[in-house]
């Protein structure tokens, strides 16, 4: 006799023993019809600011909108930080995503700060969270690893501190040869120490800004296939046609992981447009069509750069249906695809996804489907890790009182 049973689930029967997946025609000690609702593997959130998050406002907010000034404004707010500042938002911010069924996160930490305040105070809350939310933690150069004094010292200190993957923004460097030579350090520090490497690459709108064809580069030249990320490339959605054709090819070629992040960029880019405005989205469907796997990120919560959000990944993926032009019935399952297995082989989950043997962690939305879940945006029915509810949300009953009788909204088709 097994432990649990999930019964009418849109995968069929599943069975939970002793925290592991099983097959689903056993007996068991309970039993839990599920009426039909969507089941996916855990949520991964690929790129978010966990050091940032819900500081919006501290010590000003962001007036024109930009990146830029919302790089500005976080220099000033990060030589308030302390440890405890930056663990009580974060704990905050992470139990929202638990809520929602995100249960690993790669999270950029700004080293730019010569005692390493945000990175020690995520490593701590790392090991707190670890079995309910499983954390990575990037070392970002927010000012820059040749530009900023000290830069490349500090980012070794990171990676000593507990650093898991190491980063570079080099389109914010002071020069094109100090972007270049930023990343070259970055993925040597990350070959020298067995790490992965996550890049904030050409995250502009000029089109001359062309550092992941860098990155493509030194990643097939150390044989770091599969172990490199680029995030952003907003650039690229600016890049004449027969360019972008061949570095895709080359990106492909690579095996680099590529995240986009809708919702800032969204925000972000564009800023200089007067009409049209670009969308600030990377090529994501050139991207996929060539096999190069792409994952949506968050990026923000209540910060600097982005003054909304509360931490759905589903509400990204939703933002990239309309931008990305990714509303046919396959491409809106490659969307949930994006928020779940796609992020989760970019930061190398082990033992990750729905399979007998494997871990019952699991996500059940409040929808049948994968394109209902993104219409109603609804929270998290039950969440699940190791076979244990670790978020739940009571279903919300509408109601409207029509010619004198109540009836009851259920937002679906009849």
């Amino acid at each position: 006799m097994i432990d649990l049973l999930l019964t009418n689930t849109s995968r069929g029967d599943i069975g939970i023993d002793h925290g592991r997946i099983v097959a689903g025609e056993k007996e068991a000690r309970e039993t839990r019809d599920l009426g039909g609702r969507l089941v996916t593997p855990p949520l991964v959130e690929p790129h978010i600011h966990l050091d940032a998050v819900l500081t919006e406002g501290q010590p000003r907010s962001n007036a024109s909108g930009s990146l830029f000034e919302g790089i500005a404004i976080w220099a000033e707010r990060v030589r308030d930080l302390s440890v405890d500042d930056v663990k009580d938002r974060v704990r905050q911010v992470l139990r929202w995503q638990l809520a929602h069924g995100v249960q690993h996160v790669r999270s950029h930490v700004d080293v730019c700060d010569p005692g390493l305040t945000a990175l020690r105070a995520l490593v701590e809350v790392r090991e707190e969270a670890r079995g309910l939310v499983d954390l990575q933690l990037v070392a970002f150069p927010q000012q820059g690893i040749l530009g900023f004094d000290g830069g490349r010292e500090l980012m070794r200190k990171a990676v000593e501190v507990g650093a898991d993957v190491v980063g570079a923004i080099p389109h914010f460097e002071l020069t094109r040869e100090d972007g270049v030579e930023s990343v070259r350090f970055a993925m040597a520090l990350a070959e020298e120490h067995g790490l992965r490497v996550d890049v904030h690459c050409d995250e502009t709108d000029d089109e001359h800004s062309r550092f992941v064809e860098t990155m493509v580069a030194e990643t097939i030249r150390r044989g770091m296939g599969g172990r490199v990320t680029a995030s952003h490339t907003t650039a690229m959605h600016s890049y004449n046609a027969a360019y972008a054709s061949r570095l895709i090819t080359n990106i492909a070629r690579a095996g680099l992981h590529m995240v986009t992040n809708p919702l800032d960029n969204a925000l972000l880019q564009g800023r200089f447009d007067q009409g049209p405005i670009r969308r600030g989205h990377t090529r994501v469907k050139q991207l996929l069509e060539a096999g190069v796997n792409v994952a949506i990120g968050h990026d923000s919560v209540m910060d600097p750069w982005y003054p909304l959000g509360h931490a759905d990944p589903l509400q990204a993926a939703f933002v990239l249906a309309h931008l990305g032009h990714m509303s046919g019935a396959e491409e809106l399952r490659t969307l949930i695809d994006m928020i779940t297995v796609r992020p989760a082989a970019a930061l190398g989950v082990a033992d990750y996804g729905l399979h007998i043997g494997g871990p019952a962690d699991l996500v059940v939305f409040d929808a049948r489907s994968e394109a209902e879940a993104l219409r109603l945006q609804r929270p998290r029915f039950q969440v699940l890790r190791a076979g244990r509810v670790v978020a739940a949300t009571e279903p919300a009953r509408s109601t409207v009182t029509w010619n004198g009788k109540e009836e009851e909204v259920t937002f679906r088709p009849a």
